[in-house]
């Protein structure tokens, strides 16, 4: 059976929906999708784990220590480091922004 990763887009949430698309012994697949969400300022992310990340629809601003800020457009990808703090600093306001993250040891 397929599934598409377009399928289910809300308009808007109060919180960023995270979805679970494979798992496997040292890695895992996941949909996120943000409707106008940031990461607080104060409560950056900090992984023991690395992740790359993939923009598939939307836009994105994301912060990662020691690099600053970048923008994300459909089809930039990057990989965050274990350890590397970071945070999402927007989401575009006017449609989901939907993302693919690869969490891998």
């Amino acid at each position: 059976m397929t599934a598409n990763l377009f399928d289910d887009l809300p308009g808007s949430a109060p919180a960023e929906l995270f979805a679970d698309l494979l798992v496997r012994p040292g890695c895992r697949v996941e949909r996120i999708v943000s409707t106008g969400q940031a990461t607080p300022d104060d409560a950056p992310c900090d992984q023991a784990h690395d992740e790359w990340v993939l923009l598939l629809k939307g836009a994105a601003g994301l912060w990662l220590e020691g690099q600053g800020e970048c923008t994300l457009r459909p089809g930039d990808h990057l990989l965050i480091p274990a350890h590397v703090r970071h945070r999402v600093t927007w989401t575009a306001q006017d449609e989901p922004t939907v993302w693919l993250a690869l969490h891998f040891e």
